[in-house]
């Protein structure tokens, strides 16, 4: 598999994760702890999946960029992504 298939891949299954956690507290039958701890790890793979599509969208603007003949600037990210 390809890095790009595996971010890809990544990116899915932590959206398909944060779409089962919000699921779970929307039922409601979780206890205090466990609504808790699902909660943590949904807002990290919420923080996880924005920085990734912030990553795609500035690919995006380079390749836009570069069909339209501009000067193409190295994009940086804080996560290293």
């Amino acid at each position: 598999m390809s890095k790009k298939q595996a971010e890809t891949a990544q990116f899915e299954d932590n959206v398909r994760e944060l779409s089962e956690i919000v699921q779970q507290l929307e039922q409601g039958e979780l206890t205090l702890e466990q609504a808790l701890a699902r909660f943590e790890r949904g807002i990290a793979l919420s923080r996880l999946s924005q920085q990734q599509l912030q990553t795609a969208e500035q690919k995006v603007q380079l390749l836009l960029q570069q069909a339209q003949g501009e000067t193409l600037v190295p994009f940086q990210t804080d996560s290293g992504v």
